[in-house]
């Protein structure tokens, strides 16, 4: 069983590998719920928030430091996956471009990827990189969780009207799409991710249970 009492224990997540490519990844097999962002979206602070470990994923203030696929194990069959930050970061080009290709063949050939939290400061929504991961994930069925972190930087009015703003605009994607406020300083918006993340891998217990009967 992947789940028990359909509730997964991410505090009992931890590190397992850090890939360069998919081909230095686990098996392709079970779930994985992969975290994206730009590079200073919060991923590794967000991770951090959601397992109850300070430091299970490494946070810098650099952006651009995650230049690997980080896997993190909450279970044999479901992980959680860091990838590297797309958008900003000041290294040599041909460094770059050596990981964004892995974050592409990753997002194209992951077959266990059934899930994407893409993460964006809550001041700076929806850039360009951005839209264009949701859109792709949409395009792959996959469902998205556009969490909006680093929401404690605004008052609790701005950060409604900037809620509003992103659902509207994420209206086009339909109901693959859902958009939560984020602070992992504050701790609000953690019960949501949590709740989402698990039901996504109990959906996809659920469909493996039944195809397994089916046969």
């Amino acid at each position: 069983m992947i789940v028990s009492d359909q509730q997964l224990l991410f505090q009992n997540t931890r590190f397992t590998t850090s890939a360069p490519d998919i081909r230095h990844m686990p098996a392709d097999e079970g779930i994985e719920i992969a975290f994206a962002g730009r590079s200073n979206a919060g991923k590794s602070s967000a991770l951090n928030a959601l397992t109850r470990q300070k430091r299970l994923a490494k946070t810098s203030s650099t952006p651009g430091r995650t230049q690997l696929i980080n896997v993190f194990n909450v279970t044999e069959e479901v992980r959680l996956i860091d990838l590297p930050g797309y958008g900003f970061a000041k290294v040599p080009i041909a460094v770059r471009n050596k990981w964004q290709r892995a974050l592409g063949e990753y997002l194209q050939k992951r077959q266990c990827l059934k899930g994407l939290v893409v993460l964006m400061d809550i001041r700076h929504p929806l850039k360009d990189l951005d839209q264009q991961m949701v859109g792709w994930a949409v395009d792959s069925g996959l469902q998205v969780l556009v969490t909006l972190t680093k929401a404690d930087k605004l008052s609790q009015s701005e950060r409604s009207k900037m809620l509003k703003k992103v659902r509207e605009a994420c209206l086009f994607y339909g109901d693959q799409v859902e958009v939560i406020t984020f602070s992992a300083l504050r701790k609000f918006g953690l019960e949501q991710m949590e709740a989402t993340v698990n039901r996504w891998c109990l959906e996809q217990t659920e469909d493996y249970d039944d195809s397994e009967e089916a046969q």
